[in-house]
């Protein structure tokens, strides 16, 4: 029986169950000295000076920079496609653009003492205008970056195509804030770095979602070869794509490591956790949808505004994969997309769990629900009426997205028939009828997505070891996944070797030759599918070995994996283990392989959501959530579940909870746990996960991703819910968070 699609527990739980993961913050590094960072307490100023004269002499300051003291050059946006006149000092300069900007770093020899100095740093700011609202900055009114002359980061612009809903009976469309969240992982950022100066390297241990990544990223900011430096990532309290890269904090951790030659680190605060660390989602959304009165969708058109913060960065790029996945799981004819993404006084944003195409989810989901609203129709049957068919597929749809297998309407059965779908409106329709309080709403998404969008590839390697284990390095990197658990099930399958024998590295550029990190859901079918190649090279160069301690062809020699022995075709006895298999060679017995594959998969499912509504108060209550995810071939249930509940939970937490504030001056007003709508296991019901598999020929294992998918198919069906719940009130839409005061307003709005 193979391993594979089993529910295997995960091996890496235990030492993190018995608090021995290895974190940044607990590294021993003797010697090291502490960062503090002086951060802006103004949205938009002019700089007119940064006096540090009071804190030189301070117990423990070992010195402090200014921007005038820090040699390394602004940072252009890494994608050439984002306006290149905008830059992004790593220290400021002449302007702060938002409230946490670094303006001065104090180092001292403890962190208490870093935090006293910068208390005496004086900070002299002369006020220019902000702009917190991402339409009034496209107007320009307001120039954060007079230098590039406009505040458009990046635009993708509809083509002309004149009229597109010329001929539909049904027109409507909506206006949808895809409000912007913070990432708030458990860990916060931290970061370690030692400076050789003997031989010019530079090691720094990163909370990273990539080793390599951060190390060509160091590398370019601090002008030095790749090749001088080293990344570790240890242990990463989850990431969800904001840990992607390098921030400017961790690069200057670096520098003032080569600056004074003593290893340097820090740790953030939540709060500047809140203030610092990329912001996600911060779409403003228009949609028009048209067709037929019977439900058919002939035209569907989505304009975004994307707030990219102060600086733009991947946050600018967010609306590439809005526009990839704007026409959904839905066969429409004529489907147009244009967006801005513009500079605003407040945090940058950054890729978050779905980078975009949540953003995109959203809003044709709740577009599909108004039309089907004003069509007179059950939601269900619009959707049936309007997916893309199973034997339409490999296609590209009119956004460009090539989508390799899909089978919607399936997906939307199951979920509804695990809701118990008529029940439910039977329910609902005896509570209205009753005029009850408690209001019941029933909501549904389907959605598509996709993963490793830009079809890269990964590294692995696998090596023998001589007692007959297996040592895995895989250029991926885990915060949260389980890698270690489905590699080793995967090198398990194929080798015979037993998963506690299988050691897992990753994280270490110095120990794994090369690698493309963990984002977009990417990692287990390229990553995975590498180290199945390299186990399956490791296999081939064993069973000629074996062959000639068998004396026989190695053609006729098989791998009994069920034993994990070789032995002749026919002939169970005798066999020859690994560890004979390694004694007799005089090399390592390893091998690797960089897979490459065919193009990005498009995972897909639908959820049902029901909640109540107390039509009194406005509150919300999630009482059932249903979730059909299609990953494509399962490699471990119970991994999966959890990538689902994760997901779910955080869906959920935007549609009801999670907005980042800021007042008319930029000022935050979320800036920490206490103010900002951090969901817990209160909010959460039990993720009923419906199973589906519909593997994709991308690569060899028939594996999408699945990290992303719960939370692009919760939000919305969560959303939809809602105004369910209230349509008979006359509400045909709530912004999200949907909090119980905007819910009590849209009940006193519409009736």
């Amino acid at each position: 029986m193979s391993i594979l699609g089993t529910r295997v527990v995960r091996v890496e739980d235990p030492r993190f169950l018995r608090g021995e993961g290895t974190y940044i913050a607990n590294l021993p590094l003797p010697g090291a000295v502490h960062l503090t960072f002086v951060r802006s307490s103004v949205a938009h100023a002019r700089l007119v000076s940064v006096d540090v004269s009071g804190v030189a002499g301070m117990p423990g300051v070992v010195a402090i920079y200014t921007g005038a003291d820090v040699e390394l050059l602004p940072a252009k946006a890494d994608l050439r496609m984002i306006n290149q006149d905008i830059e992004y000092p790593f220290v400021a300069r002449d302007t702060v653009r938002f409230v946490g900007e670094v303006v001065a770093v104090v180092v001292t020899e403890t962190p208490e003492q870093g935090a006293d100095a910068a208390e005496q740093v004086i900070v002299d700011y002369d006020p220019l205008p902000t702009v917190v609202d991402s339409r009034e900055s496209l107007e320009g009114a307001v120039l954060l970056h007079p230098a590039a002359g406009t505040n458009v980061a990046l635009t993708f612009a509809a083509k002309d195509e004149g009229d597109i809903f010329e001929g539909c009976e049904v027109v409507v469309g909506l206006e949808i804030e895809n409000q912007k969240v913070a990432t708030a992982p458990l860990e916060v950022r931290s970061c370690v770095a030692r400076w050789d100066a003997d031989s010019g390297q530079l090691t720094q241990w990163a909370c990273s979602q990539g080793a390599h990544g951060a190390r060509d990223g160091l590398a370019k900011a601090l002008a030095i070869d790749p090749t001088q430096v080293r990344v570790i990532t240890p242990d990463v309290g989850g990431g969800f794509g904001a840990k992607s890269g390098v921030y400017p904090e961790e690069i200057l951790v670096g520098w003032v490591a080569r600056r004074l030659g003593r290893p340097a680190r820090w740790t953030e605060t939540r709060t500047e956790n809140m203030l610092a660390m990329g912001h996600a989602r911060a779409q403003k959304q228009r949609t028009r949808m048209g067709g037929t009165r019977d439900g058919r969708i002939m035209a569907y058109r989505l304009d975004v505004v994307q707030d990219a913060g102060a600086y733009p960065k991947g946050g600018a790029v967010l609306p590439f994969m809005t526009r990839m996945m704007a026409s959904g799981v839905y066969d429409i004819a004529r489907v147009q997309f244009e967006s801005h993404s513009v500079v605003t006084n407040t945090s940058p944003v950054v890729a978050y769990r779905g980078a975009g195409r949540p953003e995109a989810t959203a809003a044709i989901e709740r577009t599909v629900d108004e039309f089907a609203r004003a069509c007179g129709l059950d939601p269900a049957d619009v959707r049936r009426r309007n997916y893309l068919r199973p034997e339409q597929f490999p296609l590209t749809t009119a956004m460009g997205a090539k989508y390799d297998s899909g089978e919607y309407e399936k997906s939307l059965e199951a979920a509804l028939a695990v809701a118990g779908y008529a029940d439910l409106r039977a329910e609902q329709a005896r509570r209205r009828a009753a005029g009850d309080p408690v209001q019941l709403g029933i909501g549904i998404s389907t959605y598509v997505e996709t993963t490793n969008p830009m079809g890269s590839g990964e590294y692995g390697a696998v090596e023998i070891t001589p007692e007959g284990g297996a040592i895995v390095r895989t250029g991926a990197s885990p915060h949260g996944q389980g890698h270690h658990t489905s590699w080793a099930m995967i090198v398990s399958h194929t080798t015979g070797i037993p998963m506690d024998k299988i050691e897992f590295r990753f994280g270490d550029t110095a120990d794994v030759a090369r690698g493309g990190g963990t984002g977009g859901s990417r990692s287990l079918q390229v990553g995975g599918t590498a180290a199945r190649m390299a186990a399956e090279t490791v296999v081939d160069k064993a069973r000629k070995i074996a062959a000639n301690l068998l004396e026989a062809a190695p053609e006729d020699v098989v791998i009994d994996t069920a034993r994990g022995v070789f032995h002749v075709q026919g002939s169970p006895q005798p066999t020859r283990s690994w560890t004979e298999v390694v004694a007799a060679t005089s090399s390592p017995l390893s091998g690797e392989a960089d897979f490459k594959p065919e193009g990005a998969t498009f995972p897909f499912g639908s959820h049902v959501c029901v909640v109540e509504v107390d039509a009194e108060t406005g509150a919300v209550a999630v009482r059932r959530h249903i979730a059909c995810d299609d990953a494509g071939t399962i490699i471990n249930p119970l991994i999966v579940d959890g990538q689902v509940h994760g997901g779910v939970a955080q869906g959920i937490a935007q549609a009801l909870l999670e907005e980042v504030l800021y007042d008319s001056d930029g000022n935050p007003t979320t800036a920490n746990l206490a103010d900002y709508g951090f969901i817990s296991a209160v909010e959460v019901p039990f993720v009923e996960r419906v199973p589906m598999e519909t593997p994709t020929p991308r690569n060899p294992l028939g594996a999408k991703g699945i990290g992303e998918a719960g939370t692009i198919g919760a939000t919305p069906a969560v959303q939809n819910a809602v105004v369910d719940a209230l349509s008979h009130l006359g509400v045909t839409h709530v912004d999200m968070p949907c909090t119980s005061r905007r819910v009590w307003e849209a009940i006193r709005t519409a009736t």
